[in-house]
């Protein structure tokens, strides 16, 4: 059985994650590929810690629970990296997005359905 704060663990990765991908985002706007600059982005390094720091978190909460209903939930990533894309980059999400996400929830709640 799944314990409640494995759940939550992982939902805090997926977070986590999408605030790393935020960051590899406005990073890359910037991108440079000599060494020095690469090495100045601070937000292509942020983004890589924020990653590594949610994969942890996600090993940590593998402890906790079954692998068939954590994984899924790492897919509400995409629905937070929407949400900061709208928020922090003023993206404009369309309906077929909006779509996507509300088929991201239900199927992550069909497949951890008990």
């Amino acid at each position: 059985m799944t314990q409640l704060w494995a759940i939550g663990l992982v939902l805090a990765a997926a977070i986590l994650g999408a605030f790393g991908q935020l960051n590899l985002k406005i990073g890359s706007d910037i991108l440079s590929l000599k060494i020095r600059d690469l090495l100045r982005n601070r937000y292509l390094f942020i983004g890589v810690i924020l990653y590594g720091i949610s994969a942890v978190i996600f090993i940590v909460s593998l402890k906790g629970g079954e692998l068939t209903v954590l994984y899924p939930l790492i897919a509400t990533s995409y629905i937070w990296a929407i949400l900061l894309a709208k928020k922090v980059l003023n993206e404009k999400i369309n309906v077929y997005k909006w779509a996507g996400v509300a088929m991201i929830i239900l199927g992550v709640i069909f497949i951890n359905m008990i």
